[in-house]
């Protein structure tokens, strides 16, 4: 992988290590202050609609969803508020 060296101030440098998780690159802080719209469900979409795979994931998808009988609520652990487990 190919490196560039940068300079920045002090005031930079310190924004840049505060934002910082500890196994983290300051690379990848960057890319993730830059780059947050690539993580949004409008983006999502747009790479469905424009990759040769999408049909094949949304019809995978398709199927776990029926296989889970077609209802992702369903499909979920019960709710604490529908009486199960508590003596009902």
């Amino acid at each position: 992988m190919a490196v560039k060296t940068i300079t920045i101030d002090m005031e930079a440098y310190e924004l840049l290590a505060a934002a910082r998780r500890s196994n983290e690159s300051f690379s990848t802080v960057i890319k993730n202050v830059l780059v947050p719209a690539s993580h949004t469900a409008s983006s999502l979409l747009h790479h469905l609609n424009t990759t040769e795979t999408s049909t094949e994931y949304l019809d995978a998808m398709e199927k776990v969803i029926v296989a889970r009988g077609g209802d992702m609520i369903a499909a979920e652990s019960p709710s604490p508020y529908s009486g199960a487990g508590h003596g009902s």
